[in-house]
């Protein structure tokens, strides 16, 4: 049975540790849930904030609308063959919890994006990504519920619309559809990725001397503890700029005077250059304002040490892009959700 509770504190809803309130709130615990609280007829008036893990966004104020928590769970093989496995998962799981789930059983693809905060619903949200994979990658289908009418729909791959930390439901579709469960489809014999960042290194360090799934998760593991805050402790949402993409001309032209700059060549014509070097660079690093700062051990990561306004938190983003801007003449972006 369905219970809307009312003016609910968010705090512990969301990994910053923001103290907004919602006017209402609902979990969700499967996908007639959801169909049934959209034929509510007060609902359809509601604005609308569906939440997962609540760790991709910043509550910049109170939500004077209905918050719907995903709960939805399960975990079950659809299909395999020789070669692959056709996993299906609910939207409420855990993402991190179902990569170790996948990496216990041996089933490859997976292993780089271990440790990544949020719910399994929200990561083609967002396409996540880390050391060189992205989650289009092993991607096959989702399920959603289309909000206005409570219909079922197929997502494919190619409708998803993939791009660097981004999907048809950050653009055209955005705040149309509630995620109900995600199909991936998973290698039983592994092709890995270990050239980008630290991971080679990590392993070399681990001693690892036969590389495994298990191997190459347990080093981003490792990787991820030693830059990034356990928003247990710190309240923060990971990475919050994405790493911009510009052209190799204005790369070379920057190289000349910051022979140091980092680069990752994406094609002929685009190069990736990390935005936590670039914040680090304009003196960001390790600055605290009160409640909240930039963290000191990754420039990338914005946090809140108790008590900080989601507002204050927004405010200093735009500061940070503003003096990245007028530095190097590149734009960041954000990878956090504004609310």
């Amino acid at each position: 049975m369905l219970t809307i509770q009312s003016n609910v504190s968010l705090k512990s809803y969301n990994t910053f540790g923001i103290d907004a309130t919602a006017r209402y709130l609902v979990e969700v615990d499967n996908d007639e849930d959801i169909q049934t609280l959209l034929q509510l007829p007060d609902v359809q008036t509601f604005p609308k904030l569906i939440l997962g893990g609540g760790s991709n966004l910043l509550l910049t104020q109170d939500f004077n609308g209905l918050v719907v928590k995903i709960n939805i769970k399960g975990i079950r093989t659809v299909k395999e063959d020789q070669e692959n496995v056709w996993v299906r998962v609910g939207a409420g799981e855990n993402w991190h919890e179902f990569v170790l789930y996948c990496v216990e059983r041996g089933l490859a693809g997976l292993e780089n994006l271990s440790l990544i905060p949020g719910t399994v619903g929200a990561a083609p949200m967002q396409n996540i990504g880390a050391y060189g994979v992205e989650i289009k990658d092993t991607f096959e289908r989702l399920e959603a519920v289309h909000i206005l009418t409570g219909q079922k729909r197929v997502f494919t791959n190619e409708e998803c619309r993939f791009g660097y930390r981004d999907s048809v439901f950050k653009n055209e579709l955005k705040g149309q559809y509630i995620i109900c469960n995600v199909q991936f489809k998973l290698q039983k014999t592994p092709v890995f990725h270990v050239s980008y960042g630290d991971i080679q290194k990590t392993l070399d360090q681990m001693g690892v001397n036969e590389l495994s799934i298990k191997a190459v998760s347990d080093a981003v593991i490792k990787i991820r503890r030693s830059k990034l805050p356990d928003p247990v402790e710190i309240g923060n949402a990971g990475s919050f700029f994405k790493n911009p993409e510009i052209s190799v001309m204005q790369y070379e032209h920057l190289k000349l005077m910051y022979p140091e700059i980092p680069g990752y060549v994406i094609n002929n014509e685009v190069v990736k250059v990390p935005a936590g070097w670039l914040i680090e660079q304009c003196g960001w690093k390790g600055k605290r304002f009160g409640s909240i700062g930039v963290h000191a051990r990754q420039a990338l990561v914005l946090v809140n040490y108790g008590g900080g306004k989601g507002a204050e938190i927004k405010q200093l983003a735009e500061k940070i892009q503003s003096s990245v801007e007028e530095q190097f003449g590149i734009r960041l972006y954000t990878e956090v959700n504004f609310i």
